[in-house]
């Protein structure tokens, strides 16, 4: 078994683990409790792997059978118990290397043991446990971090025994489940990934609160990810910042991470801001899941078009935070309400305001201004931005007379959990090399994989075609023309249409009409009204030679 079946397996198996579980539970609700126990023993694992360094031949390994017989002390308890002197000097030194400490009683060993064990003061320990990793394993800088799990909550159980008995249940049957599988940090990150996409497909609308689909994430990723000026030469070397406004999980961001190491580059700051506070908790957690270290990234609770991020508020332009990648996927046509003032916002006053009807353009506005001279930009966006008109026809056109827009992608509908309507990348630089745009129509039935529920592009496994790389190569090779897939279009031909960038007028997926050549339908035709002759005049001498009436 590969690497990534393995971790794949890993997935399946905590996703049935949480739907035999959850019973009348809600799957958002659930949700929230199985991902902060993944996370519980991420950080428990990734720490307690540092303390063997650290503590070396002095760390006390204790055999499996061993800890039933000394209860719930897991290994680092019994040094902490021998070593109480040292014990300050030891936290401040895990302190500089991995950045957190969690004490030996909320250590996942130590909470699984009393699991196993039916503990009666589990849920309690649990809930000092969360405090203290909210309040002090990173020095404060992750409060609220469990906010949205209610451990007292009745859908656990009507009462304290109930719900203490239901959270040694959950916390038992995770501990077995991935007893039998690697828990290093890339397998951990993945099963959180794998786990988000399964609650986010039984979520319905609300998945498009949190979740982007891998297989558009990794568009955007890879666009980014590229060469602003010229992508033909491959992926940046670095990255020093990436941004999304409307971060959701993290998820997008993490795969922007993962594009650019991959391919042998580097990236130095995170950042990312989210206004659902349940979320914002989960893309933390996302975060240092996949061995993003607390200092490499910023994470902000807060309204985006309200741009109350006061790193972002900065009217000095001297002192302005730009970004050399922004991805997002923000609300599709979210109302809004712009203040008197709003009109005057460093962010709108070049172009005007959004309607309120529809902030696409407030959210496009926003991520641009901060986007860097070399830098490039990938959103989301409903079909409606491209051909809308008042005042969205006024910011498209000014984006384009600006030479802003670079691509238009557009994709096929029912690809997202929350919306079955098709939408559209835009790709957006401040510094445009080419004077036109280029158009990728990848909307037609060739282009993606139906499947029950949802279509989806696919990624060339199995055989199959990859429709991900063709997207990402039209754009990275920008050609001329490729026949009802994609087009180069000049400036010229955008604004005799006035700047409608609706995809079909520019590149059809229409098949054309079979030319039909006459003449040879009419010797077709000559040729079978003779055989009909020959056959008649045999029939009839049949029929003759018989003494039967000829027809």
């Amino acid at each position: 078994m590969t690497a990534k079946q393995k971790q794949d397996e890993l997935g399946k198996t905590l996703w049935k683990i949480a739907d035999s579980l959850r019973g009348a539970m809600n799957a958002d609700d659930f949700r929230d409790y199985m991902l902060s126990f993944l996370f519980l023993r991420y950080l428990s694992g990734n720490y307690q792997e540092s303390v063997k360094k650290e503590l070396g031949s002095d760390y006390p390994e204790t055999p499996k059978d061993v800890m039933k017989t000394i209860g719930v002390r897991v290994p680092l308890q019994i040094w902490y118990d021998e070593n109480p002197e040292f014990i300050n000097e030891f936290e401040a030194q895990m302190r500089r290397k991995v950045h957190y400490v969690i004490e030996p009683d909320y250590l996942w060993g130590s909470i699984a043991e009393m699991a196993r064990t039916q503990h009666p003061d589990l849920l309690k320990t649990l809930q000092k446990g969360f405090k203290y990793i909210e309040n002090e394993s990173f020095g404060n800088s992750f409060k609220g971090l469990f906010s949205e799990i209610n451990l007292d909550s009745e859908k656990l159980g009507k009462n304290y025994q109930a719900r203490n008995e239901k959270l040694c249940k959950i916390i038992q049957r995770i501990a077995e489940g991935i007893e039998d599988f690697d828990t290093d940090t890339d397998s951990l990150g993945d099963a959180y990934e794998y786990l988000i996409g399964q609650f986010a497909a039984g979520s319905g609308k609300k998945a498009g609160e949190f979740y982007t689909p891998q297989q558009i994430s990794s568009i955007l990723s890879e666009i980014v990810t590229l060469d602003g000026q010229n992508p033909k030469s491959g992926k940046k070397k670095k990255i020093n910042r990436v941004l999304d406004f409307a971060c959701g999980s993290g998820s997008l961001l993490l795969n922007v991470k993962t594009k650019i190491e991959n391919a042998g580059g580097t990236i130095s700051q995170i950042y990312g801001q989210e206004k659902n506070i349940t979320t914002y908790n989960l893309a933390r957690m996302n975060m240092l899941l996949h061995g993003v270290k607390d200092s490499e990234f910023k994470i902000y609770h807060g309204d985006t078009l309200k741009n109350d991020w006061p790193i972002l508020n900065e009217m000095n332009p001297a002192k302005k935070v730009e970004f050399d990648a922004i991805v997002a996927n923000p609300p599709f046509s979210l109302r809004w309400s712009p203040s008197e003032t709003t009109g005057e916002d460093f962010r709108f006053k070049n172009y005007g305001l959004a309607p309120k009807s529809a902030a696409d353009f407030a959210f496009l506005l926003h991520g641009f201004h901060f986007l860097s001279d070399e830098g490039t930009m990938a959103i989301i966006l409903p079909h409606g931005v491209l051909f809308r008109g008042g005042a969205e026809q006024r910011i498209r056109t000014k984006l384009l007379k600006d030479g802003n827009i670079d691509t238009v992608i557009g994709l096929p509908s029912n690809l997202f959990f929350s919306t079955g309507i098709p939408v559209c990348i835009l790709v957006l630089k401040k510094c445009k090399k080419e004077d036109d745009v280029l158009f990728i129509n990848a909307s037609d039935e060739e282009n993606y994989k139906k499947e029950k529920r949802q279509n989806v592009l696919r990624d060339g496994e199995n055989g199959e075609p990859n429709d991900i790389k063709r997207i990402v190569d039209t754009y990275q090779n920008r050609p001329d023309e490729i026949e009802r897939y994609a087009r180069r279009v000049s400036m010229e031909e955008i604004e005799k249409n006035d700047f409608n960038l609706n995809i079909s007028r520019y590149v059809s997926t229409a098949k054309p009409e079979p030319i039909i050549d006459l003449k040879k339908v009419n010797s077709k035709l000559v040729d079978v009204e003779r055989k009909i002759k020959e056959s008649k005049e045999e029939h009839n001498s049949y029929l003759k030679e018989l003494g039967l009436e000829e027809i």
